[in-house]
């Protein structure tokens, strides 16, 4: 029997790319308050794997979850998000 696993994705913008063959992404999500019923929006930076250097401060990105790669990188760019990328998908 094989296990299937699925890796979660995110989208978001790259903040950083200051770095060799890593970007600093942040993911914005939308939390509802348990008591108030109140949604706010939460962001956290995630640094991920840029091998080519391709992705640039502002690009709109989808990451994908991988195994560790460094101290604080767990995660791989897939490619650019949205209908017009211009970037072929790996």
């Amino acid at each position: 029997m094989t296990k299937i696993i699925h890796k979660r994705q995110f989208i978001g913008t790259v903040v950083s790319d200051k770095m060799s063959k890593t970007v600093v992404v942040k993911v914005a999500r939308t939390i509802l308050h348990p008591k108030y019923k109140k949604r706010y929006t939460m962001t956290t930076k995630l640094k991920a794997h840029d091998p080519e250097g391709s992705y640039h401060t502002g690009d709109k990105v989808c990451i994908e979850e991988c195994k560790p790669l460094s101290r604080d990188k767990r995660w791989r760019v897939v490619g650019l998000a949205g209908a017009s990328s211009q970037k072929a998908v790996k």
